[in-house]
């Protein structure tokens, strides 16, 4: 179903670090830019795909039936997530910056590498916020109060790490509040269906980046960092069946309060058989094989997104 790498040889796997240096950033960007998108991650795309897609969701399964989706909405959520997403991680870089020092993983990046400093962060993260608000003002009155409130839960989540073995869970209010804000912005209202889609996606947000975490566990001990990985220990692998059935049951849910029919099921059938292949054959000590399967997320949000786009079309 999804072409894996070959197991690697573990914690000292050519995917140590998650800066990739010889890629389009730096043959297409000033030298001078590329530590700021590096910064923002656009070179590491899945983040914004995560980010966005209960809100591509949400516009979808809110819009009537016969019609296809806003596709101003979809381009606007979209240059929004890319940028709020950039912006989400230059906060946690900031806030990280001793930690991600002492991660193989993690101590290339700009801040702790040099390359960008404390201030220049900051400067680079108004710019970006800047951006953010001048997307957020051209949704209706009550996504814009949708999107000033989650910013409390974007400022905490870095911090989460610190005092609680669940940060996963935080990342889940924080990702997934796409799906509130979205509905909020093709219905004007946020009903229940809209918030199973939110509930839907902080589970499958636990189950996905648990499996990241694992790519930073035997650091992550050493530094004293908590997560979900260390906290289930070897008893994740059951536990991402629970939350992606969890997930699944609650998406399933969210469309049928919607009033969908088989093809946005259809796409849930899909997204379940590729769930249940990630959560059974990932190699949870290997950090190439966890990376992998969490990026193949993006091929669960896409099976969702295209089976609501199908629904809506036929409806």
């Amino acid at each position: 179903m999804i072409d894996m790498p070959p197991r690697s040889a573990g914690p000292a796997a050519q995917d140590a670090t998650d800066i990739r240096r010889g890629g389009w950033l730096e043959r297409w960007l000033p030298a001078a830019v590329g530590p700021y998108a590096r910064l923002a991650r656009l070179d590491r795309p899945i983040g914004t795909w995560l980010l966005l897609f209960p809100a591509w969701w949400a516009i979808t399964l809110a819009g009537p039936p016969g019609a296809a989706p806003d596709w101003r909405l979809l381009l606007l959520f979209a240059v929004g997530a890319l940028v709020m997403r950039g912006a989400g991680c230059t906060i946690n870089d900031i806030v990280d910056r001793d930690f991600d020092a002492r991660v193989a993983r993690t101590r290339s990046r700009p801040i702790p590498s040099g390359e960008v400093s404390v201030l220049q962060a900051f400067l680079f993260l108004g710019l970006q916020c800047l951006v953010g608000l001048v997307i957020l003002v051209q949704l209706p009155s009550l996504s814009i109060q949708l999107g000033v409130g989650v910013l409390g839960l974007v400022a905490l989540y870095p911090f989460m790490k610190r005092i609680t073995w669940w940060p996963q869970f935080f990342l889940g209010l924080t990702f997934n509040w796409g799906a509130l804000l979205g509905w909020a912005a093709v219905a004007g209202e946020v009903p229940l269906a809209a918030f199973l889609l939110y509930a839907g996606g902080i589970a499958w947000t636990l189950g996905y980046d648990t499996i990241y975490a694992h790519q930073d566990k035997e650091d992550d001990l050493r530094i004293g960092v908590k997560s979900s990985a260390l906290a289930l220990g070897s008893a994740t692998r059951p536990w991402l069946l629970v939350f992606y059935a969890v997930a699944l049951g609650l998406f399933a849910a969210a469309g049928i309060a919607a009033g969908t029919g088989w093809p946005y099921l259809a796409g849930i059938l899909v997204s379940g058989l590729l769930l249940l292949h990630q959560a059974t054959t990932v190699d949870l000590d290997d950090p190439v094989w966890c990376k992998r399967h969490f990026q193949a997320n993006r091929l669960v949000g896409w099976a969702i997104f295209l089976g609501a786009v199908a629904d809506r079309l036929l409806g």
